[in-house]
């Protein structure tokens, strides 16, 4: 038998409530984290719904729109923040500790606005020069679409999945290759308005459900040619929008600073999921004992070592931030051997947030499996993130390996 089509769907843009600039002109990163962190609360008390609803609860979202987050790497030019990676983490992570689903959309999103500055600047000067300071957008890249050459830019045809970011969007950043017959083919990210594309209703999945990553289909919608950006230029560093700004941000290598993005709700998980498990010690009783968890040996050894991993995943994302930041300073994001080796710390940062879920979770007894306790939503949305390419443990380690040993890489992604 046939399943039926998926059902096309309304996305509900953020609207127009943009931050005035005087406000924006008081903000520092410190400011930043403190909001985000006052925020925690309310995406916990959420994330559930968020889970209900397959995507992020509005009113959450327009909270956390008035942090002030999304102007994070606006250029300063534009009225944006213009701060640096390091802050980033701690800006994201406690979001992340409330909702990973919301905390990984809204990282996405606040990295979408950063590779949208490595776009011509006409296309900057459309957007945060015009009627949008920041952009709410997903950046889709599989499968690729089509790019048609025509007069003045192309036609855009394609259909992506993980659509992270669509269902609060005003645009999408989509990948697409032109139809030229160059080999290698020239793979662009094209920026085109939401209301251009259609939206399946497509997130049927085990975790991260709260993120909304529905499919995104487009039907020849023109793309003019300084909305898009060849993806080549900036993976390297060579973007137009590098030589535009004068910041290091905007020379930081593209795939390692998309990998950090994404590893920061897996680490926020992981802490939640601690800090909860010790909650539960002391709660909860051992059938056929008297005293409470806390007081086994076993359970302290359990809590202990998934503090530890915790604390390393995010020490490993901290310093791949720094060493982000330092090749941007230097120059130096055309330097190959430095992505992948980025790529292989990062991947293993989340596989170490990942593990100490699952220490704490094969702890928590049956009870831990109830839909109403995080620790086992915890648990689903940790194997879904790092279920994302960028974090093939394997994969990241042979290529970090082949470049240790002097051989080429045998992957794109780097």
């Amino acid at each position: 038998m046939t399943a039926p089509p998926p059902a096309v769907i309304k996305t509900r843009p953020s609207g127009s409530n943009w931050l005035p600039r005087e406000d924006l002109a008081t903000l520092t990163p410190e400011i930043l984290s403190q909001r985000t962190t006052a925020l925690t609360p309310l995406l916990a008390a959420h994330a559930r719904e968020a889970e209900r609803l397959r995507h992020p609860v509005d009113p959450v979202w327009q909270a956390i729109r008035q942090t002030g987050v999304f102007y994070h790497f606006v250029p300063k030019v534009y009225g944006g923040l213009q701060f640096d990676a390091e802050p980033f983490i701690d800006i994201m992570l406690p979001l992340a500790k409330g909702c990973a689903s919301t905390g990984w959309v809204t990282s996405f999103c606040v990295e979408h606005n950063w590779m949208l500055t490595l776009f011509p600047k006409e296309a900057q000067d459309e957007t945060f020069g015009g009627a949008f300071p920041y952009i709410i957008a997903p950046g889709v890249t599989t499968p690729p679409g089509t790019l048609n050459p025509v007069k003045g830019g192309y036609q855009l045809s394609g259909h992506w999945k993980w659509g992270t970011g669509i269902m609060h969007a005003d645009w999408v950043l989509a990948a697409a290759a032109v139809a030229d017959g160059a080999s290698p083919p020239d793979v662009r990210f094209c920026l085109v308005p939401v209301c251009a594309v259609t939206v399946f209703d497509t997130w049927h999945v085990d975790g991260m459900t709260g993120t909304g990553s529905n499919d995104i289909v487009a039907d020849c919608v023109f793309v003019p040619e300084h909305r898009t950006l060849s993806i080549a230029a900036m993976r390297g560093g060579g973007a137009p929008g590098a030589k535009l700004h004068d910041h290091p941000i905007y020379r930081m290598p593209m795939l390692p600073f998309l990998a950090l993005t994404a590893a920061i709700p897996a680490v926020g998980n992981a802490r939640a999921t601690v800090d909860r498990f010790k909650e539960q010690l002391n709660s909860r009783t051992i059938f056929g004992g008297v005293e409470t968890q806390a007081g086994r040996p076993s359970a302290q050894m359990r809590l202990a070592l998934a503090d530890v991993k915790a604390d390393a995943a995010e020490l490993l994302l901290r310093q791949a931030a720094e060493n982000i930041m330092e090749t941007a300073r230097e120059g130096a994001a055309g330097d190959v051997s430095r992505r992948i080796a980025l790529r292989a710390h990062i991947a293993y940062a989340m596989d170490t947030a990942r593990e100490a879920i699952r220490i704490v979770c094969e702890a928590g007894g049956a009870g831990a499996h109830r839909l109403d306790n995080p620790l086992q939503r915890a648990l689903r949305d940790a194997n879904v993130m790092a279920s994302h390419v960028v974090y093939d443990l394997d994969a990241a380690t042979e290529l970090h390996g082949r470049a240790l040993v002097g051989l080429p890489p045998n992957s794109p992604l780097l």
